[in-house]
């Protein structure tokens, strides 16, 4: 029996990231190749995203070209939660299957191409298949969502809050810093309420206390990795993460999705907090923590709001004087509770109060940005080219922030830490100087 080629696309979030690590770690255990060529592949594998209207319009745009060019189509992801649409629309699809469900998916796979021999796991590389480079990884440290948010619904994509035991994190997060990485990306869908769904439960971690985020987090500060913290939500308990960001234990970096900032649209959304508490955590963090980078996502455009209430946004914008920032036009998406919301705003009012808002914070992002110049960082390096390299500070994450370019320094390496000066600024990026490279024991920021 030959051994069996396997096209394999990924969507939509880090989480679904992990989700699609986990399945092309099975897949390579069991000895399948995995090709990014769909038409050289006996069968193809499309992970979704059905999370917002342009999500989903990617994701069926995927499945048709995996159609075309292959014609054996597995969906999973959480796109997959609505089959009987796809399966009307997609006749000839092998299987669809929902997020997170690795079983489903390669009970397809051996049913359509079964494996040439059986699983030997020793075959596969240290910390399993990574979508992201060698050096950074993501972590996903538990399941599901307990909130009711009404934009969203990923509870019913991905059910209620599951956290991983803290000695499987641990020792998942172990096995990627012993194969390379150098940065942990801790994320899923509420990192603050980690550990809340196994209140009862008693675990070996740090003297048999319960599974908790400060606990956790603790923990892997100590495996000698950048572990850097995503999905915050503003909880009160988060301030006790402050001070292991001011001892080197964790980044100091919150990305903490406050959505809105007026009263009324957060009760709408069914968002924990209020503009005015955030303003106040914002502060007590920044005054115990004065280098924290903090980042964001908003809403702008939701069901009924205002002109005054977005303008009460943009004030939050300039009070918060926060570092990244993300923002989205309100998209209606099917199942979620705000379809039912009255007053919806036309698309162009939406789209025009998403550029409003990101033009106010280009400028707050320059200013803050230009703070930084003559100071020194040490910087993790993602790329390298002739001219000198691309890196990132404990203020930048993969993906989602800007970078800082370092000229004429070509003999540096990806995942090489470094020492530098920060010579410019614009709205997004920096531009830095080497100073010098960074010996190994010296990787936290």
């Amino acid at each position: 029996m030959t051994t069996a080629t396997i096209g394999f696309i990924s969507l939509g979030c880090p989480k679904a990231t992990v989700d699609s690590e986990r399945i092309l770690t099975q897949l390579k255990a069991e000895g399948y190749v995995v090709s990014d060529s769909y038409a050289d592949a006996d069968l193809v594998i499309v992970n979704t995203c059905g999370f917002i209207e342009s999500a989903v319009a990617e994701s069926l745009e995927a499945i048709t070209e995996a159609l075309a060019e292959n014609g054996r189509v597995i969906v999973t992801g959480c796109l997959g939660t609505r089959a009987k649409e796809l399966q009307e629309q997609f006749p000839q699809l092998i299987a669809v299957t929902g997020p997170q469900d690795r079983p489903a998916v390669m009970a397809a796979v051996h049913a359509q191409a079964p494996p040439a021999h059986a699983p030997f796991y020793q075959l596969l590389p240290p910390g399993g298949i990574k979508l992201t480079p060698r050096h950074y990884a993501y972590l996903k440290i538990s399941e599901g969502c307990n909130h009711q948010c009404t934009f969203c619904i990923i509870p019913s994509l991905r059910g209620r809050l599951v956290s991983r035991q803290p000695a499987a994190v641990l020792a998942e997060a172990r096995a990627l810093v012993e194969a390379g990485v150098r940065e942990l990306l801790v994320v899923s869908q509420d990192t603050s309420a980690y550990g809340i769904d196994s209140r009862s439960r008693v675990t070996p971690l740090h003297e048999a206390r319960r599974a908790h985020l400060t606990n956790l987090t603790r923990a892997l500060g100590e495996l000698g990795a950048w572990v850097r913290l995503h999905y915050v939500y503003p909880y009160p308990h988060v301030d006790e993460l402050i001070p292991l960001m001011c001892e080197g234990n964790l980044l100091p970096y919150l990305d903490v999705p406050f959505q809105h900032a007026n009263s009324r649209i957060l009760r709408l959304m069914k968002r924990p907090a209020s503009g005015e508490d955030n303003l106040e955590r914002i502060s007590s963090w920044r005054c115990a923590c004065p280098d924290l980078t903090l980042r964001s996502t908003f809403i702008v455009g939701f069901p009924g709001e205002t002109e005054a209430e977005f303008e009460e946004l943009l004030d939050f914008l300039q009070a918060a004087q926060l570092d990244r920032v993300g923002c989205f036009a309100y998209s209606p998406v099917a199942g979620a509770a705000a379809n039912a919301l009255p007053d919806p705003l036309p698309l162009a009012v939406r789209e025009a109060r998403c550029e409003r808002l990101m033009a106010v914070q280009a400028e707050i992002s320059a200013q803050r940005l230009t703070r930084r110049i003559g100071k020194r960082y040490t910087v993790l390096v993602d790329e390298a080219a002739t001219w000198g390299a691309v890196a990132r500070s404990s203020a930048e994450s993969p993906g989602v922030d800007g970078v800082v370019r370092i000229a004429d320094a070509p003999d540096l390496v990806p995942g090489e830490l470094a020492e530098v000066e920060i010579t410019g600024a614009d709205q997004h990026d920096l531009t830095a100087r080497l100073v010098s490279a960074t010996p190994e024991q010296e990787l936290r920021a």
